[in-house]
């Protein structure tokens, strides 16, 4: 069964889930040896050819998109979620465009990383190769398809994409549009599936690695599906569990850049992994600048959680808890804090922080180069916005996700970090004593 034969339906029981995914896996890895051989004038014109099918395809896509929204809006979910969800022709338009920067960006296979010779004689590179086979989970992000789809490609690499069962429509009439996008520029329709089923079997088996057809999970959603794919994963897993964003307003803080910065990261969009959860407050400017960031917030219509300075503040203040400073709301509540100076907001920052993005407002240079120095986060600003945490606004076209660990990636992740590398030794007849 080819993973874009159906739209709706579903697969029976798990032996069947477990069959499908393997000829998903199978095809994909296929794919993967071909694009590893593709020259960049190819993937830059499938690219094109995808960009402009996901803009024809607009009606269709957004058809699919106000159906998956009906269905998530009769069962429940919250106006952050349906926000990540909705697609509107603005936003198609920011997707293809998106495709189109990809296309633009230099090709990252074959770069020559580094390049020696050794006293022997045997000239030795180090040369960026595609990392096979990615799998993207993910939920309430239709963007994720055509992000995920068009790094992949650029890298090299086939995806196989998994997409909520909110999304699940809207995912494979983008996927489809891309795919011709593929068939056009004469390169493997495989190289993008969609799991077309609602299934959680699914997940199961591409965390096995499909008897090693992935080399690579990449989980976008919620705590509770990226603990899960950290804690069962076979293959290495390029994730963040939480965006626990701070923005620390230190005392030599501009009153104006911090307003405009502050609400800017909470509440440009609440409902995005770059979002500011908590704001620190130095107790050197809190003075003057506390009760205008407060204020300004309440009257913006975010909640404020705050400890008991901050609730001296303004009567609509809630006390904040201990889980406060832990928490990942991803709608318009933000926890606030009073800290003493610097070495306060870095203790904070220290013990609540899930390393996604930190930000520092200030105008002492010395300050602010200790904080981005000591904060051990995978992004750390010094005056801007949490929300530019994303890897169009770094210039990479677009992301796969931001990852917080220590390995191979880590921030944005774009077509660079989707490659590995191998080395190339060339002699001319040593042989080893």
């Amino acid at each position: 069964m080819d993973a874009m034969s159906e739209t709706r339906g579903e697969a029976r029981g798990d032996g069947d889930v477990g069959d499908l995914m393997q000829a998903i896996g199978t095809r994909a890895r296929a794919a993967a040896r071909r694009l590893a051989l593709a020259p960049e004038a190819g993937k830059n014109a499938a690219l094109a050819a995808m960009a402009e099918n996901l803009r024809k395809a607009a009606p269709e896509i957004l058809a699919r998109n106000a159906e998956d929204v009906a269905l998530a809006r009769e069962a429940g979910q919250n106006a952050a979620y349906l926000d990540r969800l909705t697609l509107d022709a603005g936003r198609i338009g920011t997707i293809a465009d998106a495709v189109e920067a990809i296309a633009a960006l230099p090709d990252p296979v074959g770069r020559v990383l580094a390049a020696f010779e050794r006293p022997n004689g045997l000239k030795i590179e180090r040369v960026a190769t595609p990392l096979g086979v990615i799998g993207v989970i993910f939920e309430s992000r239709p963007n994720v398809t055509a992000d995920a789809g068009a790094l992949c490609l650029k890298a090299g690499n086939a995806a196989i994409l998994r997409a909520g069962s909110d999304s699940l429509g809207t995912a494979m009439a983008m996927a489809q549009a891309m795919r011709a996008g593929l068939a056009e520029a004469g390169l493997p329709e495989d190289a993008i599936q969609i799991v077309p089923t609602r299934d959680r079997a699914a997940v199961g088996a591409m965390l096995t690695g499909l008897q090693g057809c992935i080399d690579v999970i990449v989980p976008r959603g919620g705590k509770s599906l990226v603990a899960r794919v950290q804690e069962e994963a076979r293959v290495p897993v390029f994730a963040h569990l939480e965006g626990i964003c701070h923005v620390f307003v230190h005392g030599d803080a501009d009153l104006a850049m911090a307003r405009a910065i502050v609400k800017n990261a909470k509440l440009r969009r609440t409902g995005i992994c770059g979002a500011a959860e908590t704001l620190l407050v130095d107790e050197a400017c809190a003075p003057t600048h506390l009760a205008p960031l407060v204020t300004m917030l309440l009257d913006a219509g975010c909640a404020v959680r705050g400890d008991e300075p901050t609730c001296t503040v303004d009567s609509r203040v809630t006390p904040a808890t201990d889980s406060d400073w832990d928490t990942e709301y991803l709608d318009a509540i933000i926890a606030v804090r009073v800290v003493a100076g610097l070495d306060g907001a870095l203790d904070h920052i220290a013990h609540h922080s899930s390393a996604h993005t930190e930000s520092i407002i200030t105008q002492d240079e010395a300050a602010a180069q200790r904080f981005l120095e000591e904060v051990d986060s995978a992004i750390v600003m010094h005056n801007a916005s949490t929300q530019f945490a994303d890897g169009g606004e770094f210039g990479f076209g677009a992301e796969i996700g931001i990852a917080t660990g220590r390995m191979h990636a880590r921030g944005p992740v774009g077509v660079e970090q989707l490659t590995s590398f191998k080395y190339r030794v060339c002699g001319t007849g040593q042989t080893r004593p």
